[in-house]
């Protein structure tokens, strides 16, 4: 599985770490407990861990396209973990896709990415 997602500050904050590529199918899982989190919390808050992360499949990437569209005011504020120079790209792309706050972290920083969260 390269997706793996848990609940953190109940359930206002998805967790989501992606590794390899991802795939089509991988969205069947997560865009159903997204949804699931925002019908019971309201916007929500993401932690995108992407160590160890390849990018997507040209499916995957249109999977992901059609999320951000549908969930474009979904997401308060998105900390994006990575370890990669085209990652910390990828954090500067994604921002006219979304109203959420975008900010990127080094692996190394991830607890900073957390308590970034966690800040009104």
């Amino acid at each position: 599985m390269t997706i793996q997602l848990s609940e953190e500050n109940g359930g206002k904050t998805l967790a989501v770490h992606v590794s390899g590529k991802l795939v089509e199918a991988d969205y069947a899982q997560f865009v159903p407990e997204f949804e699931r989190l925002v019908r019971q919390h309201g916007k929500m808050r993401v932690l995108f861990d992407m160590t160890d992360f390849h990018g997507w499949e040209a499916s995957a990437m249109w999977e992901d396209t059609k999320f951000a569209i549908h969930h474009f005011d979904d997401i308060e504020k998105i900390a994006m973990v990575g370890e990669n120079k085209w990652q910390h790209g990828m954090a500067t792309f994604c921002k006219p896709f979304t109203k959420a706050t975008v900010r990127y972290f080094d692996h190394a920083d991830a607890a900073e990415a957390r308590k970034w969260l966690d800040e009104a």
